[in-house]
């Protein structure tokens, strides 16, 4: 029998095609989305095909489209546009499923890798802040904050966080049993004032040898969507290794952090101020 001749099959083209090709319209249809996300309320045609940077005609098409599937709706009385049922119930269900905590720690081995110093995690528990993530940095410390510890509020980074974005109502009676037992006594109200105000100026709350001697520490919020209470990133690093300059550039480089933190969680940024 002669020999049979090897035919190279066909090229397969979905495999050549670029791994992250995608659909153009389910992302234009997006920015649709967007627009109405971003405009805060209903909206006309006009104003979502600005926004959108779309032609009338074009944006029109879009939203008939997403208003059959319920993720727009248009108002019978005034024409204007806004999210509609379908979106309302993917944003809640979406809510639901998310872990904040689980969310923000994959975060925190690239902000220790960037800043080369510890970090943690704090959230609001019972008795006021409590470090729930721990991870170590290039730089040993005299001492580990361990995992469940619950920390002071006008004393530490992360209580001054809270301090500063959390109600009065939620801060009040934790700050009045930590001063019970704190020799110190109670701090006048123009100081407590101080501390609210300049982390709300600077979104970050610095203290040095508050908690641990020779320990300089800064923390920022990560604000959650919803009703959720916010949680606190903290940077710890011994004060003998850092300059004014250092902390600014590190002061920064935490805002940055947990500002794409907050937006991962459906936060807004900048967050109002309470």
């Amino acid at each position: 029998m002669p020999d049979q001749q090897h035919v190279p099959e066909a090229p397969d083209e979905s495999a050549a095609a670029p791994a992250r090709q995608g659909i153009q319209s389910v992302e234009l249809a997006m920015t649709v989305l967007q627009a109405l996300e971003e405009g805060l309320g209903p909206m006309s045609l006009t104003q979502i095909a600005s926004a959108s940077a779309m032609g009338p005609s074009k944006a029109h098409r879009y939203l008939v489209s997403l208003a059959r599937v319920g993720l727009v709706a248009q108002s019978p009385s005034t024409g204007l546009y806004d999210l509609g049922p379908a979106m309302r119930r993917l944003g809640i269900e979406s809510l639901r499923r998310m872990d904040e905590v689980g969310l923000v720690t994959q975060h925190l081995p690239g902000l220790r890798d960037r800043t080369a110093h510890a970090v943690n995690l704090a959230v609001w528990g019972e008795n006021g802040p409590v470090i729930v993530r721990w991870e170590y940095g290039a730089y040993a410390l005299p001492i580990t904050v361990r995992v469940g510890a619950t920390m002071p509020l006008l004393t530490s980074a992360v209580g001054r966080a809270f301090f500063a974005y959390l109600p009065d109502t939620l801060t009040g009676p934790v700050l009045r049993a930590q001063l019970e037992t704190d020799e110190r006594g109670t701090p006048a109200q123009e100081e407590m004032a101080r501390i609210r105000s300049d982390v709300l100026r600077d979104g970050v709350a610095v203290t040095s040898g508050g908690v641990i001697p020779g320990i300089v520490s800064l923390a920022a919020p990560v604000f959650t969507a919803g009703d959720s209470l916010p949680l606190v990133v903290a940077l710890a690093m011994p004060a003998r290794v850092v300059s004014e300059k250092d902390l600014a550039g590190l002061a920064e480089e935490l805002r940055r952090s947990a500002q794409a933190m907050s937006e991962e969680l459906g936060a807004s940024w900048p967050p109002e101020k309470p």
